[in-house]
C-alpha cells in the first residue's frame, strides 16, 4: 500500500473506531456472499430505499478481496513525522498545490469568504486527499461497502456506509457506473465516506447534483462546508511549531486537553526562535505527534476540526504544512 494512501484514506475512515480493530472478536460462521447480499437488499427495502435502486446497484456487486487486504495491511517500518512529511508533502506537490490555488483563485475566494474558510486549507486537504482530484479510487461503492460489511470486524459500521451510498444513488446525485471511489468506500475528490456526502456535500453550482466527483465547485465548496460545520473560525490559522521546557509534563499535551496561550507560556512554552507566545486570549493544545524529542505544536481550534476530518495528528500537520506552503509567497490571481 502506498504511504500517503494509508494516512489519507484508511486513517480518515477507521481513526475513530480503531478500538474495534484491535479488539480480538470470534467471528460467527459466515453465510455465502451472495446470501448475505441477498440480507442487505432486504435490510435496504425495510430502510425505504426504492427497489428498483437497490436491485440495479446490487446487480453487479462483487467481493473485493483486495479491500479486505488492504484494510489488514499495515505500514512495515516506523514512521516519524520527519519522514511522514517530506513524502505527504513533497515539493511538486507544493508546486501542483500553488498552481490550482492560482488557476481556481476566484472560485476558491468566491466560497472561502461565504463559508469562511480560508481557500488555502481547501486546497491543501484537496492536494492531500487525493492529489488534486487525481488519485479518487477504482472501485465500484456498492461492492467495496457490501465487501467491508461481509467481512465483519465492522460490519454495523460499513452497513450504514452502505445504506447512505444507496441514498445517494437514489437521490440521483451519480450515476451507478460513475459511482467509483476507495476500498473502503470513500469517494470523490475530498474522499468522503457516504454518510459525510450526505451530511455536508454541497451543490455549489445549483445543478441538482452535488457532484464531488467531477464538478470543482462543489468539491469545493463540500470541503468548505464540512470544515465550517465542524467548527472552523477563518479569523485564526491552524497553529503554530513550538519548543517546550526540558520539565515538561507530557501529560498535559493531547487535543483535548487545552489551555490559555498565557497559561502554556507561563508553563514554559515559547514559538520556535524562543520568544514569547502571541499575547492572544484564545485556547490551545500542545501536540506532540512522536515524542518531546520531535516536533512539538501549539494547535488552534482549527487543528482539531481537520483532526474530525481525520483524526491523525501526521494528517493534520501534513495539512497545516501544506497550507503554509501555498500561502508563502503569496500568490495573487492572473
Amino acid at each position: 500500500m502506498k504511504l500517503t494512501n494509508f494516512f489519507t484514506l484508511s486513517t480518515l475512515l477507521f481513526s475513530a473506531c480503531s478500538v474495534y480493530a484491535e479488539t480480538t472478536i470470534i467471528e460467527k460462521e459466515k453465510i455465502p456472499f451472495e446470501q448475505y447480499v441477498e440480507q442487505l437488499k432486504s435490510e435496504a427495502i425495510e430502510k425505504g430505499i426504492d427497489e428498483n435502486i437497490i436491485n440495479n446497484a446490487f446487480e453487479k456487486v462483487e467481493f473485493l478481496q483486495r479491500s479486505v487486504k488492504s484494510d489488514k495491511e499495515q505500514p512495515e517500518f516506523k514512521l516519524t513525522l520527519d519522514t511522514y512529511i517530506p513524502r505527504a508533502v513533497p515539493d511538486w506537490k507544493i508546486k501542483q498545490a500553488r498552481e490550482a490555488y492560482k488557476k481556481h483563485y476566484h472560485l476558491l475566494h468566491k466560497i472561502g469568504k461565504e463559508y469562511g474558510v480560508q481557500p488555502r486549507f481547501i486546497v491543501a486537504l484537496w492536494g492531500i486527499e487525493t492529489n488534486f482530484g487525481r488519485l479518487t479510487g477504482r472501485h465500484y461503492i456498492i461492492s467495496s461497502l457490501t465487501t467491508m460489511a461481509y467481512e465483519g470486524r465492522r460490519e454495523a459500521l460499513f452497513k450504514k456506509q452502505l445504506f447512505a451510498a444507496l441514498t445517494i444513488l437514489e437521490e440521483g446525485h451519480i450515476e451507478q457506473d460513475k459511482f467509483i471511489g476507495s476500498w473502503a468506500g470513500a469517494m470523490g475528490q475530498v474522499q468522503f465516506m457516504p454518510t459525510s456526502y450526505l451530511n455536508y456535500a454541497v451543490d455549489y453550482d445549483g445543478d441538482g447534483k452535488k457532484d464531488i466527483w467531477n464538478n470543482y465547485a462543489d468539491v469545493f465548496a463540500s470541503a468548505a462546508n464540512y470544515l465550517k460545520k465542524e467548527g472552523w473560525d477563518d479569523s485564526e490559522t491552524w497553529g503554530r511549531q513550538v519548543l517546550i521546557p526540558d520539565n515538561f509534563n507530557v501529560e498535559l499535551a493531547g487535543i483535548k486537553q487545552q489551555k490559555t496561550l498565557q497559561q502554556w507560556q507561563d508553563i514554559g512554552v515559547r514559538r520556535f526562535d524562543g520568544s514569547a507566545l502571541p499575547k492572544v486570549d484564545m485556547n490551545a493544545s500542545i501536540v506532540i505527534p512522536d515524542d518531546a524529542s520531535g516536533r512539538v505544536y501549539l494547535a488552534y481550534n482549527n487543528y482539531k476540526v481537520l483532526m474530525h476530518w481525520n483524526r491523525s495528528y501526521y494528517f493534520a500537520t501534513a495539512v497545516s504544512y501544506l497550507s503554509e506552503r501555498i500561502k508563502y509567497p503569496r500568490i495573487t490571481p492572473e
